[in-house]
């Protein structure tokens, strides 16, 4: 395994920031790298009124790149997506439960630690790839089915 990310001359990184930085006084880079890319907040989800229980669909945002793993238009995503979330150290204890169990954002809020295959503890982008977390070519844009038929799209077992 290569070494996880460390912070170097010219990066805003501190060594292992994720071990032992509270979320809030992260730095923006700093925040920013906790994403892996792995795509999974970027799908439609569907919430039990009574329970908050949340399903995940197949079904991805219209910005949402399936073939890059990323946005299309990630620095105009909420103007472009009037319910798209912009998390922030403000309201992540709003929003957690509502990213997928394997964010790194939801993992360090709720106190646990980052999986094996986040990029920042393998030092290897494509990890996210090869532990099958990444949505990389397996969404449909939202634009392509019925809203209606959303329920049709529910990946069990992603919670």
């Amino acid at each position: 395994m290569t070494d996880p990310v460390t912070a170097t001359p010219d990066s805003d990184l501190r060594p292992r920031f994720w071990e032992n930085v509270p979320l809030e006084d992260l730095s923006k880079p700093e925040w920013e790298a906790l994403c892996d890319r792995c795509g999974r907040c970027c799908l439609l989800k569907l919430e039990d009124a009574d329970t908050q229980e949340i399903e995940f669909t197949n079904v991805s945002c219209r910005l949402f790149d399936g073939a890059t793993s990323s946005c299309g238009n990630y620095a105009l995503r909420k103007q472009l997506v009037k319910d798209c979330v912009v998390l922030s150290p403000e309201n992540i204890s709003r929003i957690a439960y509502w990213m997928p169990v394997t964010c790194a954002y939801r993992l360090l809020f709720e106190g646990r630690t980052l999986f094996d295959w986040h990029p920042l503890v393998s030092g290897r982008a494509d990890s996210v790839f090869e532990a099958g977390i990444s949505m990389h070519d397996r969404v449909i844009p939202e634009y392509e089915i019925n809203e209606d038929d959303l329920e049709d799209h529910i990946i069990e077992g992603m919670a």
